[in-house]
């Protein structure tokens, strides 16, 4: 039960291109590359989204006139 030689992974993906084929494999990188790319660019704008709330508020600009004064 030693490590597997490159001999044995180039038998492993010469196995998987003939199953599989050289085209769908492509597309399933794409497809997983996309997915990556989704997630990094939510990640990112999640990570934005906190900041802009944060210097929204703290520009709030308004007047008190009186805080004990109730309308009868």
């Amino acid at each position: 039960m030693g490590s597997l030689s490159i001999w044995h992974w180039l038998i492993v993906l010469l196995v998987v291109v003939l199953i599989f084929g050289t085209k769908k494999l492509r597309n399933m990188g794409s497809d997983l590359g996309g997915a990556v790319k989704g997630f990094k660019e939510g990640m990112k704008s999640e990570e934005e989204a906190p900041k802009q709330v944060q210097q929204s508020e703290s520009n709030v600009e308004g007047e008190v006139k009186d805080k004990n004064h109730t309308q009868v």
